[in-house]
């Protein structure tokens, strides 16, 4: 009579192997993941603590292709309690993206002032990849991040213009425009983000005056309640091949 064993051991190895099939993925998704939920951290930060922005722009002789824009930002702060609400992670294009929450009672926000946040929750979403060829869209939705909160800014706080025009025989021989925008801003709320079909990425931002002012203890002077805003950022840098720029 044949021994069962054999059999059994067979069954055993092939469970087995199913078993340790998804550990041959490697740990591709979990880096992705991982990242995603650090960017949804510094986003957080950034609305609940909020970030300093310098930013500039310049135009020489009206001239689209003279344009040179910068921005800047920088943030910190120690914060717990944030709350990982949602994880998705297209294993096809290796891309993460994390939902979190933080419920805050008061903190010392990035200027050094106490504020009482009366437990209110803020959310945001970050994206990561381990794949550099798929950080594209990443990178452009946080260059329009970026230039959201400069946006708000420059709704919120104002900004500093300094032109120079010259003329010599009745003729424009240079005109220069500059723009500079350097301030704090808090509680910056993200309201829509996503691409283009051409691959541009726009994120909708909102300041509450009116919430910012009760939770700041000042009275931010201004016509509106609600400031609204979009960003933009792009993918690739076709305006510097277009004007011959390396």
């Amino acid at each position: 009579m044949p021994s069962k064993y054999p059999v059994f051991f067979l069954a055993v190895l092939s469970c087995l192997m199913l078993v340790a099939t998804p550990a041959v993925a490697g740990n591709k998704r979990i880096m992705s993941v991982k990242a995603a939920k650090v960017m949804a951290e510094r986003a957080l930060v950034e609305s609940v603590y909020g970030l300093k922005l310098r930013a500039e722009e310049r135009v020489e002789d009206m001239v689209s292709a003279s344009f040179i824009g910068n921005t800047e930002s920088k943030t910190a702060a120690q914060i717990k309690g944030i709350v990982f609400e949602e994880v998705i992670y297209d294993a096809k294009q290796d891309i993460a993206q994390v939902t979190a929450s933080v419920k805050m009672p008061s903190i010392t926000n990035i200027d050094g002032q106490t504020v009482n946040l009366g437990n209110k929750v803020f959310r945001r979403v970050g994206f990561a990849t381990s794949t550099p060829k798929e950080a594209g869209p990443l990178k452009a939705l946080r260059a329009a991040e970026l230039d959201a909160y400069k946006e708000l800014i420059k709704q919120l706080v104002g900004f500093e213009l300094e032109s120079h025009t010259t003329v010599e025989n009745f003729m424009l021989t240079s005109d220069v425009v500059k723009t500079k925008v350097m301030a704090t801003l808090f509680m910056a709320e993200l309201t829509e983000y996503g691409w283009t079909p051409e691959g541009d990425a726009y994120v909708k931002m909102q300041l509450n005056l009116k919430e910012a002012s009760e939770v700041l203890g000042q009275n931010i002077i201004t016509d509106r309640e609600i400031i609204d805003v979009e960003g933009q950022g792009a993918q690739v840098d076709d305006f510097t091949t277009a004007n011959g720029k390396k």
